[in-house]
């Protein structure tokens, strides 16, 4: 009768659920249950901008609030009783409430029946307890999405768990992965505005880049981020970093959101090169996006910074999925190194790739200003960076281990471990 919610907090879908606006929510709870759950769905990173309030006593509390008071934008109530009940409630809790306050109501009778007199009487959603968190943070989004609206960009947001390990080389070469072994439009965002690396690996010299949308709020549009917007291939952008030391670059936490905002609406998926510091706005970069990319070396101290990255994003994003995990620079000779399943254990998290150290390979990309697919379009590290591509997008399902050159060095890592 109503619409299937996927439960699963890690799946896919959960993460493209667009942030909510600033609006006020009320939920009116008859049970327990009912009000742990908006309680948690309140604390979801993509309901940070909206005001939720939570009230026991159902529906009877909503009525007597709204006999003196205003009704906020969302009204979330419980009702427990029979279809006929149910109906009766909603009448006595129109009689208070104002035309604009969507409505949408939480039960515990499954019945089509009821379900189309409630969508009749303008009820936006009837959803069927038990509910988990994730449904109620995709039903208020929904509230406020146009029918016709485009759907909502995923950021991917790489991270190096320490200074030097190659997060901004993975990224962009799993952009480039994106854009054209998936054909997928993306854009970079490099955000080491004092020394981003993005301008060089990609051959690009932009006049004007991501600085000039964060310094310039009142005048960003999809005009002005369309201009600053440098083409380095099929389906792939760049927002610059201007790479210059001629002034600070110091934001307050939300400085960045509107630029992500715009690009979202417009393209399927951003790739956020986030540099090794820990500010208010990069923090937010990491732990606001669809999904985090942890690329580590096999040391102690990358092992120690990536379990703080870990801990932190699974205590501040509990219906996501955990970071992602990039073993860069594997296998660097005489060189001692944690092994991979320790590395694993310690974070719980299985890396999705582990990259091989190729100096050879690596430094000549970085010195051309090329993609490693531009300089050995045939090399296996391309699988890997294509691998990861699918595994962040989610547009097709891991594959199934497929022997390759590689494998040698793979099953050494891992006896190794």
């Amino acid at each position: 009768m109503t619409r299937t919610l996927t439960t699963d907090s890690h799946d896919v879908d959960g993460a493209l659920i667009a942030p909510l606006p600033r609006i006020s929510i009320q939920a009116f709870c008859a049970t327990a249950e009912i009000a742990e759950t908006v309680k948690s769905a309140a604390a979801d990173r993509r309901v940070e901008k909206a005001h939720v309030k939570v009230h026991t006593g159902g529906v009877a509390a909503a009525i007597e609030i709204y006999r003196t008071a205003p009704t906020p934008n969302v009204i979330l109530v419980e009702l427990t009783g029979t279809r006929e009940e149910i109906v009766a409630d909603l009448e006595r809790l129109a009689e208070v409430c104002e035309a604009s306050t969507k409505v949408f109501v939480v039960g515990h009778v499954n019945d089509v029946l009821l379900y189309r007199d409630l969508m009749r009487r303008g009820v936006q959603e009837y959803l069927v307890a038990p509910v988990a968190p994730l449904d109620l943070v995709r039903t208020w989004s929904e509230l406020y999405r146009a029918p016709d609206a485009s759907p909502v960009g995923k950021t991917l947001a790489f991270v190096g768990a320490k200074g030097g390990v190659g997060a901004s080389t993975v990224s962009h070469n799993v952009a480039w992965a994106i854009a054209r072994g998936l054909q997928l439009e993306t854009v970079v965002v490099d955000l080491d505005l004092a020394f981003g690396t993005a301008g060089l690996d990609f051959n690009q010299d932009p006049p004007q880049g991501i600085a000039e949308a964060v310094f310039a709020p009142d005048r960003l549009d999809s005009a002005l981020i369309e201009r600053l917007l440098a083409k380095c291939a099929d389906n792939l952008s760049l927002l610059a970093a201007p790479a210059t030391l001629d002034r600070a670059y110091d934001f307050a936490a939300e400085a960045f959101d509107p630029i992500y905002d715009l690009l979202r609406a417009n393209v399927p998926f951003v790739v956020l090169d986030v540099p090794h510091l820990w500010t208010s706005w990069s923090r937010r970069a990491v732990l606001a996006a669809d999904e985090i990319v942890i690329v580590a070396t096999p040391d102690l101290a990358n092992l120690r910074n990536a379990k703080n990255l870990v801990d932190l994003a699974r205590a501040q994003r509990p219906h996501d999925a955990p970071p992602r995990l990039v073993l860069n620079m594997a296998a660097v000779p005489k060189r001692p190194e944690i092994k991979v399943a320790e590395f694993s254990r310690a974070l719980d998290v299985e890396p999705i790739a582990i990259i091989p150290f190729e100096p050879q390979l690596f430094g000549t990309a970085a010195n051309n200003g090329q993609m490693i697919a531009e300089i050995s379009a045939t090399h296996k590290v391309n699988d890997l960076f294509l691998e990861i591509a699918r595994s962040v997008t989610g547009r097709q399902e891991a594959r199934v281990h497929k022997r390759t050159l590689l494998d040698p060095l793979m099953a050494r890592l891992l006896k190794r471990a």
